[in-house]
């Protein structure tokens, strides 16, 4: 299921490959995030020609809209949505914590009122694995609870050990139902089915790290979770608002508890100097909707930082956005152009900007990949830190 390919000797950082029912991921790897069944501005084509490897879907989202009877009417998210690798779905944890005012937890599950129309909902982690056992994603995640930052001690440790309780009974629901509904998706019944079926025929289950800002809850919150047996590992409750030495000590006081040979998911995160840091620390996976939500504003990702293609500099400037860029945006069209198109409130340039800063993150993990592979990823880390320059809109609250 994970086979740990080469392993770099300067720091934590490996190389792997993960096997799911939809295909095989090859890690370090970026997730883009399409919450509600699509990754904002682009197309399951797009992000095929982009070489993304797997996408993230919101078991929340999806479950209020357009809710199960319409994605089981279609065949699964992967038929619905017309993509044909893997899916990995949150369980809406995250959804849960943000709707603090809406929501009650209990032992028992969330109750809550959605955000669309203030409908009262329950979610219990039987539930949660209930919804991604219809949704047909190849990786689930057990249902936790998202502390949030700052929080004391006190309610850091009650919120693991429910996490730890929650993540027993989400383990114990998808094993009664985790064969997967195989049918290929639309597109792939239009001509031949370009990859062999995967031996893996189950959805995968991974745990959830939790304990907040404290570093010995983190480590008794991953011993919990590890001794439960899951598929691969998630550390979460990061990017909430802490600091990024929390968000990186968090990562550090886990990581040793994590088995060699599961994969390793950073939820939520982060800037492009961030996941370098983290695959130094030992992680393999990571998701987050910076390359899409900041693109929305005319920000764009370049290896020296990021650059908002709004400002007047630009209005003249036939360069791409980034020279020696492969994404379509660089290869065809130039930042006064794009510029203009954001000026004018056209759609094109937001999508362009999106196009170019997933084609980034992709690229990215695609050279950390293949420097570990080499060698050199020690080196290729603190260079790619040291010549980016953080700006605040990076850090924004996502």
């Amino acid at each position: 299921m994970f086979e740990l390919v080469s392993e770099d000797f300067q720091s934590k950082a490996r190389r792997g490959r993960l096997t799911t029912a939809h295909g095989v991921i090859e890690t370090p790897a970026f997730i883009p995030v399409g919450t509600q069944g699509s990754v904002k501005a682009v197309s399951p084509q797009e992000l095929r020609e982009l070489n993304a490897q797997i996408i993230l879907g919101n078991t929340y989202h999806l479950f209020i809209r357009p809710g199960l009877d319409v994605i089981k009417h279609f065949g699964g998210l992967h038929r619905f949505m017309n993509w044909s690798g893997p899916i990995l779905t949150d369980s809406g944890g995250y959804q849960i914590f943000s709707l603090a005012k809406l929501r009650k937890i209990t032992e028992e599950g969330v109750e809550f009122q959605n955000h669309v129309d203030g409908t009262p909902a329950f979610i219990t982690p039987e539930i949660a694995m209930e919804i991604q056992t219809i949704l047909g994603s190849d990786i689930a995640m057990v249902l936790d609870e998202c502390a949030p930052y700052p929080c004391n001690y006190d309610y850091a440790a009650q919120s693991a050990d429910m996490t730890t309780r929650w993540a027993k009974r989400c383990k114990e629901a998808n094993a009664q139902r985790s064969t997967l509904n195989l049918q290929p998706p639309v597109e792939e019944e239009r001509s031949a089915i370009r990859n062999p079926q995967s031996a893996i025929k189950r959805q995968l289950v991974f745990g959830i790290v939790q304990g907040a800002t404290f570093d010995d809850l983190r480590k008794q919150s991953a011993q919990a979770i590890v001794d439960l047996d899951f598929d691969g590992y998630a550390i979460g409750g990061v990017s909430v608002g802490e600091p990024e030495q929390g968000m990186m000590r968090a990562v550090e006081s886990a990581e040793p508890f994590l088995p060699k040979d599961k994969p390793r998911y950073a939820m939520g995160l982060g800037t492009p100097p961030q996941l370098l840091e983290m695959i130094a620390r030992g992680i393999d996976m990571f998701d987050c909707v910076l390359p899409t939500r900041l693109a929305r504003n005319g920000t764009a990702f370049t290896a020296t930082g990021t650059i908002n293609l709004k400002n007047a500099e630009f209005a003249l400037d036939r360069g791409p956005i980034e020279e020696n860029c492969a994404c379509p945006a660089c290869r065809e069209f130039t930042r006064g152009y794009i510029r203009h198109l954001i000026k004018a409130e056209e759609i094109l340039g937001l999508r362009l900007i999106t196009l170019h800063n997933l084609h980034f993150y992709l690229e990215l993990m695609r050279q950390a990949r293949e420097q570990i592979e080499r060698g050199g990823f020690d080196q290729f880390r603190k260079r790619f830190v040291s010549s980016y320059k953080t700006r605040d809109v990076d850090l924004a609250k996502v």
